[in-house]
């Protein structure tokens, strides 16, 4: 039998884990048809927009999510971009494979723009997305903050380009860096959703991955990996030795999200740092074994 106290917070945790979606490089095609029995069909996967591919590797990455049954989500890095050519010839190709229903618009690595684009607010007012038939575009968030970019500029840009893909007529996904901490991604939520804007939420979750790599990319990106943290997320600095998974993580989120009705659609999208497979099969594990205690 079930425990009536558990039960009500499991059922949110699989509420949570249900309908993710996945990130995946250009040269993860391989792995992607490993784990493509595990991952089910019609599963969201995000194809990277990384310096070291090129155009061939990203459409073949987004054409082979298309072929095995899932949605690709191709970034689209604003400055990275050499052209507004460039940018053309890319959507072209996308939508020539099926791929641009939904992108991924962001600005990018390159501490200067390679090409006219500033920003990804600079790609989306272009109306060039329209014109290549895409219907829902993600836009990135920071609940922890960006190391380079001040509060008062990304809260200004997700408005900005809220409200352009608004008028456009295009659907808006908020997806997030991710995050170890539950506590700054409530509080982040909750002003998002303070801000009038109502867009679905993918809040960017680490796969389960060695512990040395997970923290390696948190300080990377400048997201706070102390004691404190990590010990939410289910690992302890003293032993950086094996793979740490999400569980915790996404179990307390789970059940804060469930106190707060005004939090709106909120979903996972998994970093798969530790391989889609690995990720793919933690989620079924997950929403299997939470299943059986929620009834």
């Amino acid at each position: 039998m079930a425990n009536r106290v558990s039960g009500p917070a499991t059922a949110a945790a699989v509420e949570l884990v249900s309908d993710y979606s996945l990130e995946m490089t250009g040269k993860d095609i391989p792995g992607l048809t490993d784990a493509k029995d595990s991952i089910p069909a019609g599963t969201r996967i995000n194809v990277t927009f990384l310096g070291n591919e090129d155009l061939e590797m990203r459409v073949a990455a987004a054409a082979a999510v298309r072929e095995m049954g899932f949605i690709p989500v191709p970034h689209i890095s604003a400055r990275r971009l050499c052209s507004r050519a460039q940018l053309e010839e890319f959507l072209g190709r996308l939508r020539d494979v099926g791929a641009t229903d939904s992108v991924f618009v962001v600005g990018g690595d390159p501490a200067t723009p390679e090409g006219p684009y500033e920003d990804s607010y600079d790609v989306i007012r272009t109306g060039l997305l329209l014109d290549y038939g895409v219907k829902d575009v993600a836009i990135a968030g920071y609940p922890e903050g960006h190391p380079d970019i001040s509060d008062e500029v990304l809260w200004r840009a997700l408005e900005d380009k809220s409200a352009s893909l608004s008028q456009q007529g295009l659907g808006a996904t908020i997806l997030t860096q991710f995050s170890f901490d539950t506590d700054p991604v409530i509080d982040w939520i909750q002003q998002v959703r303070s801000r009038g804007i109502d867009s679905t939420i993918r809040i960017g979750t680490p796969g389960p991955a060695g512990i040395k790599r997970l923290l390696g990319f948190a300080r990377r990106f400048g997201i706070g990996a102390n004691a404190m943290i990590v010990k939410k997320y289910g690992f302890s600095l003293t032993n950086l030795m094996g793979t740490a998974g999400p569980d915790r993580f996404v179990t307390d989120l789970s059940a804060l999200l469930a106190e707060d009705p005004k939090s709106g659609a909120v979903k996972l999208h998994f970093y798969t740092f530790g391989g889609l497979l690995a990720t793919a099969d933690w989620a079924g594990t997950f929403s299997s074994s939470h299943s059986g205690v929620a009834e």
